[in-house]
């Protein structure tokens, strides 16, 4: 009995239009997400929590610069995987929900992980921090669920 069938892949052309919709709906809530969790929570406890380390969490160009280009590798990559998640596995919510884990924990998990072990990070700061990232993924992961079909069909 042969176990090592070939998947099958589609020959359906890139959604192109509907992936460029998606990722401009997914621009606008990443963005508000983003600078909304940072300036409500993450930057005044990281300001509590290091006090003594002079310029923590500062606002300058080069913070900017960099915050532009973690929101556009966050946007871009999460947007493809679960797309491509959903592809594989169908569009619904659970799939949605669950591809968005899978990118959480591949991210924002290891970031924050990273971070506490090198004194960065307070427990606290992640206990805050971790589920709002993954509040934000979840919606990001079901404007994806919804937008790609709408969107291919026209």
């Amino acid at each position: 009995m042969n176990h090592t069938a070939t998947p099958e892949f589609s020959s359906a052309p890139f959604p192109g239009k509907a992936f460029m919709i998606t990722l401009l709906i997914n621009a606008v809530w990443i963005n508000i997400s983003e600078i909304f969790r940072y300036f409500a929570f993450v930057m005044p406890m990281m300001r509590e929590a290091f006090s003594i380390v002079p310029g923590i969490a500062p606002m300058n160009v080069p913070v900017f610069l960099s915050w532009g280009v973690w929101m556009t590798v966050l946007l871009v990559t999460l947007t493809v995987f679960v797309w491509l998640y959903l592809e594989r596995f169908g569009y619904n919510v659970r799939n949605s929900v669950v591809s968005a884990s899978i990118f959480w924990a591949a991210t924002f998990i290891i970031l924050w992980l990273g971070l506490y072990n090198m004194n960065l990070a307070t427990l606290e700061i992640m206990i805050v921090a971790l589920p709002l990232a993954w509040l934000e993924l979840a919606i990001a992961a079901l404007i994806v669920n919804w937008a790609m079909p709408k969107f291919s069909q026209n």
